[in-house]
């Protein structure tokens, strides 16, 4: 498990597999959601966590279960 920059969201595995995997268990996000620029990830996880109703430490306790 490592941690990525910018936030302490622990992750395993490749961002682009988490992102699928979200994608997957919460059907409202698109490729869209997961669109960000560099250095603005917690925007993006800001973003996704209004979007599917969850709190920072819920949504990163989903990332980590992954």
């Amino acid at each position: 498990m490592k941690y990525s920059n910018n936030t302490a969201v622990p992750t395993k595995g490749s961002w682009s597999d988490q992102k699928e995997k979200l994608k997957a268990k919460f059907t409202s996000l698109t490729d869209a959601d997961f669109q960000f620029i560099g250095g603005k990830r917690d925007e993006m996880l800001e973003r996704i966590q209004l979007k599917i109703g969850k709190t920072k430490a819920e949504l990163q306790n989903i990332i980590a279960a992954l």
